[in-house]
């Protein structure tokens, strides 16, 4: 019984450092985008902030799932580390939004939050995921 305790509060501190980092993308993506994040989704139902953020989220949950894995001997250092991944992951993210940004005519943060979902926002999506899964596949 103990050794199950024990799993259970070491799942319990992942998907703590897992939704920590997961909220962590959602003020990285209220940041780089115009306007309040929450009303736009939540109020305005705005469909290009929906998709930025929830690639985001994919993103970091494939990134804390293998860096979980992938964790070092003991729930401390693997918490660490897991939460290190993490926070790479994130910053690689924001790097991929300016990018994008960049190669835009225009301001991309303008583009994702236009009541016409733009094509930039799929760009801006896939360069999300693909950061994870690079991020994911480094982890060892």
């Amino acid at each position: 019984m103990d050794t199950v305790m024990y799993e259970v509060g070491a799942a319990a501190a992942y998907g703590l450092v897992g939704l920590v980092l997961m909220a962590l993308g959602y003020l990285v993506v209220d940041l780089l985008t115009p306007g309040k994040l929450h009303s736009l989704i939540w109020t305005d139902r705005n469909h290009g902030s929906v998709v930025v953020l929830s690639s985001s989220v994919l993103a970091m949950a494939v990134v804390v799932r293998q860096a979980i894995l992938a964790s070092e001997e003991g729930l401390v250092a693997g918490l660490v580390s897991t939460a290190l991944y993490g926070l790479v992951g994130l910053a690689l993210m924001a790097v991929s939004f300016l990018v994008v940004d960049a190669f835009t005519p225009g301001r991309l943060g303008e583009l994702v939050t236009d009541e016409k979902l733009h094509p930039a926002v799929w760009v801006t999506a896939t360069a999300h995921v693909s950061v994870g899964l690079v991020v994911a596949a480094a982890i060892s």
